[in-house]
């Protein structure tokens, strides 16, 4: 699953505020953990964007999520257990990441991945990692590994291996919030 990547030296990157490209289960992304201010501020550096993009968060579980979000409104719940394609839901009160992932408002987009990769190193690191684009603001989103520019591929500290070659197109997840009135509002399908 990790093919030439080794999980430890991963790990050792994200530990010491480093930034790593991988894949995600959605598209290729710019990661780092989302619970390091020094981190998510490189993310910014690079991709060359204000603190006013915000990030998706990744998780490992609903265990997980829920200690980073106030609350997880049973709708979403019941929704994330039937949804078959990557879903990232925004929830209104985040709670104990850096604070430059949480919006203005409080709330934190958050995707529970389904990829057998994310999950795992998810769950070896033990906290979220942030998942954005990897592509500097403002330019297209790549569809696969080899459209990434090599700007991006140089100022990260681990380039993750598995899955480079594949050609396949990816897409961004579909993207969720619960209304005032406890209705489910997509924001991206």
């Amino acid at each position: 699953m990790f093919e030439n990547d080794k999980l430890e030296d991963i790990i050792d990157v994200l530990k010491t505020s480093g930034l790593i490209l991988y894949p995600t289960d959605t598209i290729w992304g710019i990661g780092c953990d989302a619970c390091d201010e020094e981190a998510v501020r490189k993310v910014y550096q690079l991709k060359q964007s204000s603190h006013d993009e915000n990030f998706v968060l990744l998780v490992d579980s609903l265990a997980m999520l829920k200690k980073y979000v106030a609350e997880v409104h049973p709708r979403i719940d019941t929704l994330l257990s039937y949804h078959i394609r990557p879903l990232t839901v925004v929830y209104e009160e985040a709670k104990d990441l850096a604070p430059s992932v949480i919006a203005p408002d409080g709330s934190i987009a958050v995707r529970i991945v389904q990829d057998d990769f994310c999950k795992n190193l998810i769950r070896a690191f033990g906290r979220p990692l942030v998942a954005t684009s990897a592509n500097i603001h403002d330019q297209a989103f790549p569809s696969n590994f080899g459209a990434i520019s090599s700007e991006v591929i140089r100022q990260v500290d681990y380039v993750v291996k598995a899955r480079q070659s594949e050609k396949s197109l990816q897409e961004p997840s579909v993207l969720v919030k619960v209304s005032p009135k406890g209705e489910l509002v997509f924001l991206r399908e």
